[in-house]
């Protein structure tokens, strides 16, 4: 397993997974609330130890046969591959993101109601801390961790964490000019492929 691969891999997958997620509307709507630098920095903290957790379980989970293991991430690739098409073949035109935007300010208004008195320490715990809850579960983590059981640890880290910088200094910057551009059934249909081919190539690697 070269890092490269799993660099790649991870890049790629993650930059074109996260335009449009929850997280990407919680980084946009804290960065109109609070200074930018510190946002994108909980932020892209927050997903940076969210990629380092998902990528040891993804290792953990190489103790077992490996014949297990690939068959598993074929399965999960696939699994989630055709769910997200078969979504996006359901939806009416192109989709919108309303709901998605709508769940990230229900959140952001929840925890600064909680907020007595804002810091650079404020921001950045807020940042952290919402960012990481509404990235665990999320279709990326488990892609991570079966990315990580099929690549390189260290390649899977620093590509997905650029990739989640990427999407992080996206929607801090411009999130609302972007968000206005793209349609929820676009982005479905490119995670589906994504997760589909790379459900074909760990298969392909098993024969």
């Amino acid at each position: 397993m070269h890092p490269l691969t799993g660099f790649t891999a991870g890049l790629l997958f993650i930059t074109l997974s996260e335009l449009g997620d929850k997280t990407f509307f919680i980084g946009m709507i804290l960065a109109t609330r609070h200074p930018r630098r510190w946002v994108f920095v909980g932020v892209t903290a927050a997903l940076f130890v969210m990629t380092v957790l998902s990528v040891a379980i993804g290792q953990a989970v190489t103790i077992f046969p490996e014949h297990y293991v690939q068959g598993l991430t074929v399965t999960l690739f696939l699994g989630f591959g055709l769910k997200l098409l078969y979504d996006a073949s359901r939806m009416v035109g192109g989709g919108s993101l309303a709901d998605e935007q709508a769940e990230a300010l229900e959140a952001v208004e929840e925890s600064e109601a909680e907020v007595k008195k804002w810091s650079i320490k404020a921001v950045l715990i807020q940042s952290f801390s919402l960012t990481f809850v509404a990235e665990w579960g999320d279709r990326t983590q488990f892609a991570t961790i079966a990315l990580a059981a099929a690549n390189h640890p260290v390649g899977v880290v620093l590509g997905s964490t650029l990739g989640h910088a990427v999407c992080a200094a996206i929607a801090v910057a411009c999130g609302k000019l972007v968000a206005g551009r793209i349609s929820e059934r676009w982005l479905t249909t490119v995670g589906g492929l994504l997760f589909v081919i790379f459900g074909l190539v760990a298969a392909a690697e098993m024969v």
